[in-house]
């Protein structure tokens, strides 16, 4: 287990934990969650042995193994497939002693010594999985959103985004104790982040990450680490079940709570508003739990110190935008234009709210790119309404901003472009009082934007785009860098919006509460989505089926391919006799596994019976206890049952 005892943590003069004492223990799920700058990624050094606590005791198993998402951008002509299965560091400890063993047999073959360490280098790596290291390592980076065809390709081919993504295949490929995870949905779609849950949910090890997705820390951890005013406190449960923990906690604090009421009795009204007029169609009701949430969990909401408004918009035309028989795509010179979206015959009214989903790579981005003028369509017409006004936030706007410009330079300049007089409409001191209500307090409305934050960043893209007053909303991933409380400082701002918005997120806590509807981008066409977002989800496990199965066939398409030429009669037998030789100790495991299967359901059977009777209660909680060890022993003696028939069955092949 590791255990922090009366822990003291500085980063330079700050303090970030004092005293802190907490347990975590050993196949625990863990979610560290807090305020940026509260220290969680200064408390991952110090799990990860990169940083030594300044006071107290820290302690963590020796023996563990650890895995983390390297930082660095992978710099390699590797190919991706190379590159993952080298994160198997056990493997490619095996692969070397193997070479080192082999360069010894081939200097001296009669050798019976070497040729024992021979046999049992090829048993170790026989153990460590690597007749299958490829086909693992490969659905890991399917998983993760690439596809067949990028297999083989290097990694320096691979845009920043798609080599972290390759970082994390990486680490998720190596055999951990420990698994460390900092943002770790950063830089995924919504189906590679699904895909991510269903898989760290099978992890068997101590897991801890930092997140600021509430869906994917209660999907993901069963304990929660939350870091503030430089204390730790420990909450069983995930995210949800910490949040409501800490509501009834602080509503408790009754002179704290009256001074939310103002906030929390405008979040209730709208909750009411929406609440009585929503249908009972599925995505409409998905809202209305989540808006729920947000009237459970309100006193936390009011304590948060950042809040926003979108101001009325002047006037809403309805029909917004009308789209009819339109091509979406790209022009490439020299080229003929490279057709995404086909066939599309889309109106957006006022007032709608569109969560745009589907898969990575299906033409989501097309779409928001093409409504929002930064391309054209390449047929058909996209008609807007008289007066629309779009606020478009584009996860690229914050590549936009200028590094060397402060965010008061910028708020001037943006209100000088759209032909506004700064003097007539707003003076220094008005810009400095309405960044202000973005936190960008005092000095900060004077420093370069280069030297902030992501979330920083995002805020003054929040800031700039509200203060146009829009009466579109059109977001790409707005959340990517935005922490919780500013995440959910959005979510109740765009519920509180009058306009019409459409929303492109991987975050689908703010999909629910926000959105009415969903539209799926998908094989090429635009269709209505007529589910909520657990249906999609299961839409997306099913692609993802679908696409490891294609993967499956490539591969045995290229290895039937490889097999057409035939090996020598020598080389054969020489295959045979290895493979015989690595089948015998996979064969002694399964008899081991095959006898102690059949004792365990034996005693299993036997506590069942003792249970269907009256007992004393210590003697219920001890059958209770060992009955729980039991089927957790077998379920795992059954998965190593399976591993092993198919290791046996491909060295067989």
């Amino acid at each position: 287990m590791i255990t922090l005892k009366n822990v003291i943590l500085r980063r330079s003069a700050k303090v970030l934990l004092d005293g802190a004492s907490v347990t975590i223990n050993p196949g625990e799920k863990v979610g560290l969650v807090g305020r940026n700058g509260a220290g969680k990624s200064t408390l991952f050094a110090l799990f990860n042995g990169t940083l030594h606590e300044d006071g107290g005791d820290f302690a963590s198993p020796k023996q563990w193994r650890l895995a983390q998402v390297a930082q660095n951008m992978p710099e390699t002509d590797e190919s991706a497939t190379d590159f993952v299965v080298g994160g198997d560091t056990r493997l490619t400890e095996l692969r070397e002693a193997l070479a080192v063993t082999e360069a010894a047999h081939a200097a001296d073959p009669d050798d019976h010594d070497i040729g024992m360490d021979l046999a049992h280098a090829y048993t170790d790596l026989a153990d460590a999985g690597e007749h299958d290291a490829v086909p693992r390592a490969q659905a890991l980076i399917l998983g993760l959103g690439f596809k067949a065809h990028e297999l083989d390709q290097p990694v320096n081919s691979f845009s920043g985004g798609w080599r972290m993504r390759l970082q994390l295949a990486r680490a998720l490929m190596c055999p951990s104790d420990l698994l460390l995870l900092d943002e770790p949905t950063n830089h995924l779609d919504l189906d590679a982040l699904v895909w991510l849950e269903a898989w760290l949910q099978k992890y068997a090890g101590t897991m801890i990450v930092i997140s600021h997705d509430r869906e994917f820390l209660d999907a993901v951890t069963d304990v929660t680490l939350h870091i503030e005013h430089a204390k730790l406190t420990r909450y069983g449960g995930n995210y949800s079940a910490f949040e409501t923990l800490r509501a009834q906690q602080m509503e408790l604090q009754q002179s704290a709570f009256a001074k939310q009421q103002d906030k929390i009795a405008h979040l209730q009204k709208f909750i009411d508003r929406f609440k009585a007029k929503a249908s009972k169609a599925k995505q409409a009701q998905s809202r209305v739990k989540a808006l729920e949430r947000m009237e459970k969990v309100a006193p936390l909401l009011a304590e948060a110190d950042f809040s926003f408004e979108f101001k009325e918009p002047g006037n809403i035309p309805n029909p917004m935008l009308s789209i009819s028989d339109a091509s979406f795509g790209y022009l490439i010179e020299d080229e003929p234009p490279k057709t995404i979206l086909r066939g599309v015959n889309r109106s957006v009214l006022a007032g709608q709210r569109i969560g745009i989903l589907g898969a990575n790579g299906q033409g989501k981005s097309t779409l928001v790119k093409t409504i929002a003028r930064e391309m054209g369509a390449l047929a058909g017409t996209v008609t807007e309404g008289k007066g629309l006004n779009i606020g478009y936030f584009a996860q690229q706007e914050l590549d936009v901003l200028r590094p060397q410009d402060t965010p008061l330079e910028h708020m001037v300049r943006m209100a000088r472009e759209l032909g506004s007089s700064v003097k007539e409409r707003t003076g220094e001191q008005d810009l400095r009082g309405y960044l202000g209500s973005f936190n960008f307090s005092g000095d900060m409305v004077k420093q370069a934007v280069g030297t902030m934050s992501g979330g920083e960043k995002a805020r003054l893209v929040l800031a700039m785009m509200v203060w146009q007053r829009p009466n579109l909303l059109l977001l790409d991933e707005p959340t990517n860098h935005l922490d919780l409380a500013t995440r959910e400082a959005l979510a109740v701002a765009l519920n509180e919006f009058e306009g019409t918005l459409m929303l492109v997120s991987h975050d689908r806590a703010l999909l629910r509460s926000v959105c009415d509807e969903f539209w799926l981008v998908g094989r090429g066409v635009v269709t209505d989505f007529d589910g909520d977002l657990d249906d999609y989800q299961r839409y997306l496990l099913d692609e993802a089926k679908r696409l490891r199965e294609e993967a499956k066939l490539a591969t045995r398409e290229a290895a039937a391919v490889v097999e057409k030429a035939a090996p020598s009669p020598q080389a054969a037998a020489q295959d045979r006799q290895q493979r015989s030789e690595q089948a015998k100790p996979l064969k002694r495991e399964l008899a081991q596994i095959d006898e102690r299967l059949a004792a365990a359901g034996t005693e299993k059977a036997s506590l069942e019976a003792r249970l269907a009777n009256p007992l004393p209660a210590p003697e219920i909680a001890e059958a209770g206890k060992r009955l729980k060890t039991l089927n957790d022993e077998i379920g795992q003696l059954e998965e190593r049952w399976l591993a092993l028939s198919d290791r046996l069955e491909a060295l067989a092949a």
